[in-house]
């Protein structure tokens, strides 16, 4: 797996690369590490963050290259000119704000635009072994985005919980009041869409070597993601972005981006 890491903010340069340094260790491919200097600000870079790098990153074949210009568009270009399986960018953590203020967080659109998976690193980084799949109850659902595109770092010990919210405003016409409130072995017994997905979605781990557990919330969509990694105590939050046709499979819909704007630990967005 090909990873490019980049640190555009010196307060997250740490904990990005101990977040990157999980997934670096499981790869032979040489990571690139992106530290970009805005041309408005002074230059960061140091040797001392060379050094950081290689006492982090260990053994882990890595290059550093200092950039200066605008983060997203520098690792924009990145992206188009080589192909690389994941992106790893360091966030610092704000205050909730409007819809189209969190759209200007240059992680956020980043999440956007990339044609790979992006994980977006926060304060909080834990060895990965919690992991919360927030499954969106498509057909092609983040679970089976995530095995395709990044199963190959999962250790398999894993605990891996498959989280769907039933939620009275995104369900469907038709759904039986009933669905609305049932947990998981009822949505699994009577058929209903949900249950036959989270079933294909259990299936798929166990192929993987893994013994996922999977839950249903009831509620609002992102107050019950948030509620639940953190009564869960999670590691790792996967979501998936919006998958529409043209120039909306770049967009992440609302909902992810207040996930990704509250939540209070690192989040992988699979595409």
């Amino acid at each position: 797996m090909r990873m490019i890491i980049t640190i555009y903010d010196p307060n997250t340069a740490e904990v990005t690369l101990r977040c990157a340094a999980q997934f670096a260790n499981c790869t032979e491919e040489t990571c690139l590490v992106l530290v970009v200097s805005e041309k408005s600000k002074r230059p960061w870079y140091s040797e001392s963050l060379h050094e950081r790098a290689q006492e982090i990153l260990g053994s882990t074949h890595f290059t550093i290259r200092q950039l200066i210009g605008e983060p997203l568009r520098v690792t924009l270009a990145e992206l188009k000119q080589a192909s690389y399986d994941m992106l790893i960018i360091g966030e610092s953590q704000a205050p909730l704000a409007g819809v189209h203020t969190l759209r200007e967080r240059i992680a956020h659109r980043l999440a956007e635009q990339s044609p790979c998976p992006v994980l977006i690193v926060r304060s909080q980084v834990r060895p990965f072994k919690r992991i919360l799949m927030c499954d969106s109850g498509a057909e092609t659902s983040v679970l089976r985005r995530f095995v395709i595109q990044v199963a190959e770092l999962l250790a398999g010990e894993e605990e891996i919980t498959v989280l769907h919210v039933m939620s009275q405003i995104s369900a469907g016409p038709g759904v039986p009041d009933r669905q609305l409130l049932a947990d998981v072995q009822e949505l699994i017994a009577e058929g209903a869409p949900e249950g036959r997905l989270l079933s294909q979605d259990l299936r798929l781990l166990e192929r993987q070597g893994i013994h996922p557990t999977a839950k249903v919330r009831h509620g609002l969509v992102v107050d019950e993601i948030l509620a639940e990694a953190r009564s869960g105590n999670y590691d790792l939050v996967v979501i998936g972005a919006h998958r529409g046709e043209g120039w909306q499979r770049f967009l992440l819909d609302d909902l992810a981006h207040k996930i990704l704007a509250q939540m209070d630990r690192p989040v992988l967005v699979v595409r």
